[in-house]
């Protein structure tokens, strides 16, 4: 496409690199920070409740819970599950933001 005023110039985005997951909620999110989130929102004890599960029960602490969900895929996609359901609702109960132009005076 050649533009008025300079060379061609291509104006479609740049492809999205190899292994990119557009509309992935979860990409690049780390597990710590999924954990950290869920127990600052829930609580452990109310994690526990929500997933049946001894890291969130029993002693409950970051560490641990990443060393068992590393090693549990179960276990890893309900917790995942539990925070896109914390974002769903959170997104849901916030107010609505407009971006309207300022009145003209």
């Amino acid at each position: 496409m050649v533009l008025p005023d300079g060379p061609t110039t291509a104006l479609a985005p740049a492809p999205a690199p190899a292994g990119g997951q557009p509309g992935n909620p979860l990409h690049g999110v780390k597990l710590e920070a999924i954990v950290t989130a869920l127990a600052a929102h829930y609580g452990w004890e109310d994690l526990g409740r929500r997933i049946n599960i001894r890291c969130f029960t029993s002693e409950p602490s970051v560490a641990s819970s990443l060393k068992f969900l590393r090693k549990t895929p179960w276990a890893r996609e309900k917790v995942e599950s539990l925070y896109l359901f914390m974002l769903r609702e959170a997104r849901r109960t916030s107010p609505t933001v407009h971006n309207f132009p300022p009145p003209k005076a």
